[in-house]
């Protein structure tokens, strides 16, 4: 559920520069380096590298071409997720941070630059698990971006940086309270985050900004994931100057957006009009998010794309979900043998960092069949097709299941249609029925009904109800999308204590 947001924290900390002498190191955006910021933001990734080359021959004491070295190196690792590659990258980056602190200190880039060299292999640890590694860069990362604060107090790539990180802050769920402990210079609530990143898109809508699309996407999943504003961060995305038709990660963010915010059906048009050909990076991901958005409008064909997507990606993340999804479209079409043995592939392939693969691998251990109309509301749920997922459940009543996860799913997967359609009475009754019957269990639903309980208590004004369901829903510690939970959690608390 966060993965699309902690990208997005780092995936366009870049700089926008100022002219210094000439005669020593010095941070400037020409326009050679701008272009090549731009290649390497749309994932041409070899013509970048071809323009890295040049604007070291041409402008050999720019230290920008260090800072989008490590920007095309981020990217490279993040989408590939293969550790030895990891390896051999990330052994540069002491070396450019080094050459970095012997540029121009009277820059607002010179500290800035630094900072984000180090969050971005902080994110890129989290693929492979380095959590503590990550957490002491992050650390670091803080404290040069607070000094640069201090000395720039109008330096707008600050602030936006800053912006996301201070809205996060105060998110971090319990699980993570060792990190918490070591990252003394990480403060802040979302409503000091949004209103940093207000300013910084007050800023962009009347200047030249170099980030002007990055600022819409940060505030967007700000407002979706931290704010629960569906309809926030969809209007802002569009307020954006993002093109899907031009570039892969422009395609994924508008998606992404799309699929979150019950626009399933332009999602679906937006990924299968993908640029794709050899001058863009491989980024396999998007053949996932296609099966997933065809999958949850019920679409024969979704089984393909999870199929290239298992069969072309070498990384870590979404391997067994997808192998999930694959085994649910066979269980859809009626086909519980084939079920059973692609279900198998959770507990042998990829890895368990992610929640929905760790989902996927409790699915295949607990040797229980998804019941196929639970499943079909689900799926259709998740697409924004409401009405059909409340005729499937409607259809059917409590006692039509045998198996208690089945009933317990029963009240909790009517709870949220009714809610999404504005049924909140109806729902909060299902949601109490779903906690007090499911808390001890290890399965999910009850922790979501917990916090889809304050989300409605909070959007309702009764603000001691909702801090008491989402206190409770953090009491509530699931196998399965523990994380996500918490913090969404941790989001509502800081949101109401703020």
């Amino acid at each position: 559920m966060y993965r699309p947001l902690l990208l997005y924290i780092l995936l366009f900390f870049s700089s926008q520069g100022t002219l210094s002498a000439f005669s020593s190191p010095y941070y400037e955006w020409s326009p050679l380096a701008r272009e090549a910021y731009e290649k390497v933001t749309e994932l041409r990734l070899i013509q970048a590298a071809n323009l890295l080359q040049q604007l070291r021959k041409e402008e050999p004491d720019n230290l920008l071409s260090d800072y989008l070295e490590n920007y095309l190196d981020f990217f490279r690792v993040y989408i590939n997720e293969d550790k030895e590659e990891f390896d051999i990258l990330e052994s540069h980056k002491d070396d450019r941070i080094d050459r970095m602190q012997e540029g121009d200190a009277s820059s607002p880039w010179h500290l800035y630059t630094q900072a984000n060299i180090r969050l971005q292999w902080a994110l890129a640890r989290l693929k492979f698990e380095e959590y503590a590694t990550a957490f002491f860069e992050v650390n670091k990362a803080m404290k040069l971006l607070n000094r640069n604060d201090k000395l720039f107090p109008d330096f707008m790539p600050n602030k936006k940086d800053l912006g996301i990180l201070h809205a996060m802050a105060g998110t971090i769920p319990d699980g993570y309270k060792w990190a918490v402990e070591w990252l003394s210079s990480m403060e802040g609530s979302i409503k000091q985050g949004q209103r940093e990143l207000e300013e910084v898109i007050a800023y962009a809508r009347t200047n030249d900004f170099i980030f002007e699309k990055e600022i819409y996407v940060f505030y967007a999943y700000l407002m979706l994931h931290l704010n629960q504003n569906e309809e926030a961060a969809w209007g802002i995305i569009n307020e954006s100057n993002l093109d899907p038709a031009r570039d892969p990660m422009a395609c994924f963010i508008v998606a992404n957006i799309a699929m979150r915010t019950g626009r399933n059906d332009e999602a679906i048009d937006i990924l299968e009009h993908r640029p794709g050909g050899r001058v863009f990076h491989p980024f396999y991901y998007l053949e996932y998010m296609l099966g997933i958005a065809k999958q949850r409008r019920l679409d024969a064909d979704a089984g393909i794309y999870f199929q290239h997507y298992v069969e072309q990606f070498q990384g870590r993340n979404f391997i067994k979900d997808a192998y999930q999804k694959l085994a649910w479209q066979a269980l859809l079409q009626g086909n519980v043998t084939v079920y059973q043995s692609t279900i198998q592939n959770c507990l042998s392939k990829g890895y368990t960092i992610v929640g929905s693969d760790v989902s996927a691998m409790e699915e295949a251990k607990s040797g229980i069949i998804p019941q196929v109309d639970l499943l079909k509301a689900r799926i259709l749920f998740d697409g924004g097709y409401f009405k059909k997922a409340e005729n499937i459940l409607q259809q059917k009543s409590r006692n039509s299941f045998t198996q208690t996860i089945h009933q317990i799913e029963y009240s909790y997967r009517l709870g949220r249609i009714y809610q999404a359609q504005g049924k909140t009475s109806n729902a909060l009754k299902l949601y109490r029925q779903t906690i007090d019957e499911g808390r001890d269990y290890t399965w999910y639903f009850a922790c979501r009904a917990a916090l889809e309980t304050g989300i409605i208590y909070e959007a309702s004004g009764n603000t001691p109800a909702a801090l008491d369901a989402f206190n409770e829903c953090l009491s509530i510690k699931p196998n399965e999308h523990r994380t996500a939970l918490h913090q969404a959690a941790k989001a509502g608390i800081n949101r109401l204590s703020n």
